[in-house]
């Protein structure tokens, strides 16, 4: 029987130890380079999805159609779950009534300046009245009743626009922009009420806040500020608290009216046409009527229709279904 040295077995075992961590190194650079192979494969996929995502809609290319002309103080549209749309003329103190297909028709008289609009779950309709300076709730039947009308004992500037969450919490702004005989308040704000109606100041500005909206989720609140050209975002709790003040987009083309968001958290901002916006601030596009509007919401019974409102009405149909919180 053949019995090898101790000294040439130790060298064989070392040599086998080695062949063996080299082989185990290599097999984990070729996992490495392995996995790293994949994950580029997986940015690169993620990349491309996200520029078909963004590129899907070509804003600058939608048909914009007419729909009404001659509302000198057209603002504030909503679209009613029951098949119109409403909006005001603030100028002449009317809400008016549009169904698809029809001549608008005055759906309120003498609304005190109504402005913005927004409904709940209800079918409950809200309005700012800037001249009477409140905000009121109008139900089915037409009955209306007066939410607010002062904060700390003194009479709002003249709420300009107002959203309301599933759960019932109400948002609204209150800038100035015509002239007051008696200003009580030394700021621009913007409110909360419970659904209880305790009120409560989210912001105390120098600078006008005007049209205001939802995340889809509720989670998120958004201000357009006037002055600023900026869009402000607030974190929004269960309870509707709101924290973490910030500039959510900046530097927008001109001084921002309505906001409205659609499915996917996109912000539409009327700022010398119609100004689209992704969740994180990016610009997607922009979309231009033949007069800018005011203010603007989704519609038709796929809210994929947007309704844009001035001193004409236009509407565009989108790819992405607009979000509503009723």
């Amino acid at each position: 029987m053949f019995t090898k040295n101790p000294s040439t077995v130790l060298k064989e075992n070392r040599l086998l130890t080695s062949a063996a961590q080299n082989a185990a190194t290599t097999y984990r650079a070729a996992t490495v380079r392995e996995r790293s192979r994949r994950a580029g494969k997986a940015r690169l996929v993620l990349f491309l999805l996200t520029a078909a995502t963004l590129a899907g809609q070509d804003f600058s290319k939608l048909q914009v159609e007419p729909v009404a002309e001659g509302f000198p103080g057209g603002e504030g549209p909503v679209w009613s779950r029951q098949g119109f749309l409403i909006f005001s003329d603030y100028s002449r103190d009317r809400l008016y009534k549009y169904v698809p297909g029809k001549t608008p028709e005055v759906y309120r008289e003498d609304s005190h300046g109504a402005n913005g609009n927004t409904m709940d779950r209800q079918g409950r309709l809200y309005s700012c009245e800037y001249k009477s300076r409140r905000v009121t709730r109008m139900d089915r039947k037409g009955q209306v009743e007066v939410l607010v009308d002062k904060f700390e004992g003194k009479r709002f500037n003249a709420p300009n626009d107002i959203v309301v969450r599933r759960d019932g919490q109400i948002y609204f702004t209150d800038p100035l922009f015509t002239l007051l005989d008696q200003r009580d308040l030394d700021f621009y704000g913007v409110y909360h009420v419970t659904p209880k109606g305790k009120i409560e100041a989210i912001a105390r500005m120098k600078t006008r806040p005007n049209g205001i909206t939802l995340s889809p989720d509720g989670k998120t609140l958004y201000v357009a500020n006037t002055d600023e050209r900026n869009i402000r975002a607030y974190d929004l709790d269960r309870n509707g608290q709101a924290s973490n003040e910030r500039v959510a987009i900046a530097d927008l083309p001109g001084g921002p009216d309505g906001i409205r968001t659609d499915a996917k958290g996109n912000l539409y901002i009327t700022a010398r046409g119609v100004v689209v916006y992704s969740p994180a601030g990016q610009l997607l596009g922009k979309i231009t009527p033949p007069v800018s509007p005011r203010n603007l919401a989704f519609g038709d019974s796929d809210l994929r229709t947007l309704y844009m409102v001035g001193n004409s009405i236009f509407r565009v149909r989108v790819d992405v279904p607009g979000s509503v919180q009723y």
